[in-house]
């Protein structure tokens, strides 16, 4: 259709619940001219059956992106029945094919194959992560890239030497103490010294004499200014034993930041310019290769910032085939 057609300037806004409501991802995705449906604070309510039944003339298309991790089984399986019961088209984006957030992935596996099983578009981040859902699932997704979520401070220098380390409460984070061990004498080794990030009211881990090492520091882990504080530095490990995904890497590759990766996921594919590590669920977790990955990440200078304008046009081009595959179920639904 022409796109001055005024038929089609006339069109209504497509109307697309996102869940989570907001986030860095989904609000950099977005395409201009949605109407964002949903409220801000709290779990989605279009999770739930009985209100998506409900409200089902009030969108035009759900959008899952995470955000479900809490709900038992069924529930998730109820509110695919319940998609298929009031026709409204369901769009999924799999970040993760492991959640570093729970201990017990069987309960991830079935939440991804309801959904994956009711879906009638799939998204997915890289191509690795695409064929891993193909073999596992039986559907073909498609690929679009993780687009800037944030831009480098012109008032932030990064410290040529400086290691972070960014401690959550995390059933996929191997031994603290040990992984913190590690970073610090791969830290040592190449020259540099190590921040390690905690957040508030973390427990840290008795460290011994690695607490009295100069070449150590603790800082509190800021999420209002975490992209300030990771281009501060030279390199950045991401310490889970589990993940497919990550929106951290995509920080510090728009900053500047060299990031240090566990062998786990698709990290690689979402940014072939990473340091890998072993640390993964099959293996374990490897003290001594992390230890090399910090020395070798280290003698390598760190990169430069993302280009914003290819930033930029990359985000846009993700914005728009968002648009094309929403503007094409919301036309499917209506259509006679």
């Amino acid at each position: 259709m022409d796109p001055d057609d005024p038929a089609r300037a006339a069109s209504p806004a497509i109307r697309v619940a996102s869940v989570p409501h907001r986030d860095p991802y989904v609000d950099a995705v977005l395409p201009a001219g949605v109407v964002r449906v949903g409220r801000e604070q709290g779990p989605s309510p279009w999770l739930d059956p009985a209100y998506l039944t409900a409200h089902a003339d009030e969108v035009d298309v759900v959008h899952v992106h995470r955000g479900y991790g809490h709900l038992p089984e069924d529930e998730i399986v109820c509110f695919t029945e319940a998609i298929r019961r009031t026709g409204v088209p369901l769009v999924t984006t799999v970040h993760q094919l492991r959640d570093p957030a729970q201990l017990v992935q069987s309960r991830h596996e079935a939440h991804l194959r309801a959904l994956l099983a009711t879906a009638e578009v799939v998204f997915t981040l890289t191509p690795g992560a695409a064929d891993e859902i193909a073999d596992r699932f039986g559907r073909t997704p498609i690929v679009v890239a993780h687009p800037s979520v944030a831009a480098p401070d012109p008032e932030i220098g990064g410290e040529r030497g400086l290691v972070g380390l960014a401690l959550r409460e995390s059933p996929c984070v191997p031994d603290p103490a040990v992984v913190v061990r590690a970073a610090l004498h791969g830290a040592l080794n190449g020259g540099g010294r190590l921040r390690v990030f905690v957040e508030p009211g973390y427990r840290l881990p008795h460290l011994g004499d690695l607490a009295e090492s100069e070449a150590l520091e603790l800082d509190v882990l800021d999420e209002a200014r975490w992209p300030a504080q990771l281009q501060e530095l030279h390199a950045a490990v991401l310490p889970e034993s589990c993940g497919t995904h990550s929106t951290e890497l995509e920080i510090c590759r728009d900053v500047g930041t060299r990031v240090i990766a566990p062998s786990c996921g698709w990290f690689a594919d979402q940014w072939s310019d990473v340091v890998t590590y072993g640390n993964d669920e099959v293996h374990g977790f490897d003290p001594v290769s992390l230890n090399g990955a910090v020395a070798a990440a280290l003698t390598r200078p760190a990169p430069r910032p993302a280009d914003r304008v290819w930033r930029e046009q990359q985000r846009t081009a993700v914005q728009d085939v968002h648009a094309q595959v929403y503007a094409q179920l919301a036309g499917d639904r209506v259509a006679p």
